[in-house]
């Protein structure tokens, strides 16, 4: 845990893969996925995952290594990053943590702990979620952890459902289990800030460029390999709107127009997320800006990376 980490985060389409790119070949680094979607194997359009003539040489881990039909695992990923952040720091490279998760960005940094679990608990909970829907188990968790209702998608019945789990486990609400903001590692967390209008103009265009190059096909071929049967990879931004699409729920501009609506929303919690961290040193990131050079700066006044210590906050 002696060298430094870099950290690139922030909402969708604010330009995170681009930086990560520009800073690896700057800083000599390579790049660790914390975008929990771009951990499935055969999610490339739909999750913006660059193609390997994109990634211009520089090593990116920890994509690709999940079937779409795996459960997401925080823990599991938690333990994944790390390893990888030892192996790069082995060889002498900069780690440079690139993503929009911000629950595991927390959990490959922080000394975050996760709750266990009660199958029985777990089974009711689920019972109701297929019973009611998500929307009824969000509004409960509203009203008994606002702060985590917040940050998981109303959508998210998986999350919905750990959260009132660790609620019912511990009494005490979900986020309280959050550690503070305390990295384990020396780390200089940049995100980037995109104005609101240009935010979501750069939405739209991501979509529309991702139905352009495929999406639609790519949903049918997983969706043949079993995508539904993904607890996860089923809900991902995009493929859920295709997905019914495809099941003759909505009609293509229909599955369209929703995953710009469902991506604007998320990328607002994303926001939200990301504020409540006081380690985190905001870069513009809007039309006429230079990310990467405010990032080197930045960067650059925090001492070498052989040598600066954690910075940590309550």
């Amino acid at each position: 845990m002696t060298g430094r980490v870099i950290v690139v985060l922030g909402p969708t389409a604010a330009g995170k893969s681009e930086l990560a790119l520009r800073l690896a070949h700057a800083l000599d680094g390579e790049i660790i996925n914390a975008d929990s979607m771009q951990l499935y194997a055969g999610m490339d359009v739909g999750t913006a995952k660059l193609t390997v003539a994109e990634r211009e040489g520089i090593p990116h881990h920890l994509l690709d290594v999940w079937d779409i039909r795996h459960l997401a695992n925080v823990a599991e990923y938690q333990r994944m990053a790390r390893a990888t952040l030892a192996e790069v720091q082995a060889r002498g490279r900069v780690p440079i943590l690139a993503g929009g998760s911000g629950l595991y960005i927390r959990a490959a940094l922080d000394d975050l702990n996760f709750p266990g679990t009660d199958p029985e608990l777990r089974g009711r909970l689920e019972q109701e979620l297929e019973r009611c829907g998500p929307g009824a188990l969000h509004a409960r968790l509203a009203g008994l952890d606002p702060a985590a209702a917040e940050g998981i998608l109303p959508s998210n019945g998986r999350r919905i459902v750990r959260a009132l789990e660790v609620v019912e486990l511990s009494g005490r609400p979900f986020t309280a289990t959050m550690p503070r903001y305390e990295s384990l590692y020396p780390a200089v967390q940049l995100g980037l800030r995109v104005p609101r209008a240009e935010l979501d103009h750069r939405i739209a265009e991501r979509v529309g460029r991702m139905w352009q190059a495929g999406l639609v096909d790519e949903v049918r071929a997983l969706d043949r390999a079993g995508l539904r049967a993904g607890p996860t990879a089923s809900r991902a931004l995009g493929y859920a709107q295709v997905l019914r699409f495809l099941a003759g729920e909505w009609t293509e501009e229909q599955a369209r127009d929703e995953t710009i609506r469902a991506t604007r929303r998320f990328a607002r919690r994303q926001e939200s997320w990301f504020r409540r961290d006081p380690r985190v040193r905001w870069l513009d990131a809007g039309p006429g800006t230079d990310p990467a050079g405010l990032a080197l700066a930045t960067i650059g006044s925090c001492g070498s990376p052989k040598d600066m210590a954690p910075r940590t906050t309550s």
